[in-house]
């Protein structure tokens, strides 16, 4: 019988009827375990496949890890109808399952007479996406709401909808969930060939063959060549490279709400954000490149952030910076999801899911099982899932360190290893036997925030590192 998590070894032993997958997602990212998790609602044998050694290794993990309403989508868009549907499931969801999120609410900020021209059509179009709460506030709302907004504000749109959330524990979420229901995850599995046949298809993995009745490509930045190898050239990724500088704790009470600035046509530009971790974000920058794998931070964008920022929240930059960091968003020139299903081929594509992908995930999913239907996949009577809840990582949480009640009961959750971000031994031991344990200390500090903070792991890298080489032991 095949684990339901491998990450090493050959995918199977032999090419039997046993072998054969009713449906195979590839890519691991929020939008590919959400896929996952919702096709594990139905008795299928379901593959989850990522070249990488952990979930949400990609896109994922690097971002402005915002919980969007949509309100400034393209109306009538399917980008527009899955972040709006996508926005009431997760925000349910996370209250379920213990994902970390804050609704602060955003300021559409403008700094000079045309941004302030501009904001009435904002909120028109926010109305048009179903945002119905936004409002228009002047220059003095403005200051009581940010006294510490740089020089010259005129007023801003406020939408109080929006808030911020954990990027790295929603993906895990759904995949622990879909492993736990059945799943099959194998990471380490890089896709290089597909052959579709009339049973199915035949991927050629750097794991060995895999074989699958419906394939669905949910492969963020590699999307498009998984595409082509089912023959198609509909889309194009382009690397969006987006920098991002965050700032110590010290430096949250400078803002209160998601700062954004009004859209022009170079695009959305820098906003400031706080984060459920208590940061402060400056970013990103949006660069288009060559390399899917280019996530450095360069002198020049850094300076540009900068630059922003000390427009926006001057006192920001005499904060102390505790990390900057860059995310790739697989952008394709066109300002909608490109999602489509082949019923020929028994394929659903799922690409040019941009930044919006971590707020319409389960309702990405949900768009994905009706197209999978519409291939032929029959999926059953479905079934609940098991329960799942995450470590709290959330500052407004009640963290284990705080928690009276866990440390009567488990001392190790008073027993504090990371001083900067408060994780506990408790915590690190939990990540490391969870149901998808990290395989670095990068996915160990995803899954408890150590080495996360201001030291960067200078303090307690040595036994953050001793704890996980004992137990890959």
């Amino acid at each position: 019988m095949t684990p339901t998590l491998t990450t090493t070894g050959p995918l199977a032993r032999e090419r039997g009827a046993q072998d054969i997958y009713d449906v195979t997602v590839v890519g691991a990212g929020v939008v590919g375990a959400a896929i996952a998790r919702e096709l594990a609602r139905h008795p299928l044998r379901t593959a989850l496949l990522d070249a990488s050694d952990d979930i949400g290794n990609g896109t994922s993990k690097a971002n402005t890890a915002i919980l969007h309403t949509g309100f400034d989508a393209v109306p009538g868009s399917l980008e527009a109808r899955l972040v709006r549907e996508g926005h009431g499931l997760l925000a349910t969801y996370a209250a379920e399952s213990g994902i970390p999120v804050e609704r602060v609410g955003a300021l559409l900020v403008a700094w000079d007479e045309d941004q302030l021209a501009a904001l009435p059509e904002l909120r028109a179009k926010a109305g048009r996406n179903g945002c119905h709460d936004s409002r228009l506030i002047d220059a003095d709302e403005l200051r009581a709401l940010e006294p510490h907004l740089g020089s010259g504000a005129l007023g801003a749109l406020h939408v109080p909808g929006e808030s911020i959330i954990c990027p790295w524990t929603t993906p895990l979420a759904f995949a622990t969930q879909a492993v736990r229901a059945g799943v099959h995850l194998h990471l380490n599995c890089r896709v290089r060939d597909v052959v579709t046949d009339a049973g199915g298809h035949t991927l050629t993995t750097s794991r060995g063959p895999l074989r699958t009745r419906h394939l669905v490509n949910a492969a963020g930045l590699y999307a498009d060549e998984i595409d082509r190898l089912l023959g198609h050239d509909v889309f194009t990724v382009t690397p969006r490279r987006g920098q991002l500088v965050v700032f110590d704790k010290a430096a949250r009470d400078l803002v209160g709400h998601i700062l954004l600035p009004v859209p022009g046509p170079a695009g959305k530009g820098v906003l400031v954000a706080p984060t459920v971790f208590g940061n402060i974000l400056l970013g990103p920058t949006a660069e288009d490149i060559d390399d899917r794998t280019d996530t450095g931070s360069t002198a020049e964008g850094l300076n540009l952030l900068r630059e922003k920022g000390r427009r926006i929240v001057p006192d920001l930059l005499d904060e102390e910076v505790t990390a900057v960091y860059a995310g790739l968003r697989a952008a394709t020139g066109q300002e909608d999801y490109r999602i489509q299903e082949y019923p020929g081929l028994r394929y659903v594509a799922v690409g040019g899911i941009r930044s919006t992908g971590l707020t319409a995930s389960m309702a990405i999913a949900r768009h994905v099982m009706a197209l999978l239907e519409e291939t032929g996949l029959r999926t059953g009577e479905p079934r609940p899932l098991p329960p799942v809840t995450m470590p709290g990582l959330g500052e407004a949480g009640d963290r284990p360190y705080r928690s009276a009640a866990m440390i009567a009961r488990d001392p190790a959750y008073g027993t504090v290893v990371c001083h900067c971000e408060q994780a506990t031994l408790g915590e690190i031991r939990d990540a490391l036997a969870s149901t998808i344990p990290p395989r670095s200390l990068d996915g160990l500090r995803r899954r408890t925030r150590a080495r996360g903070g201001r030291c960067q792991g200078f303090h307690c890298g040595a036994a953050v590192r001793a704890l996980f080489e004992e137990a890959r032991r």
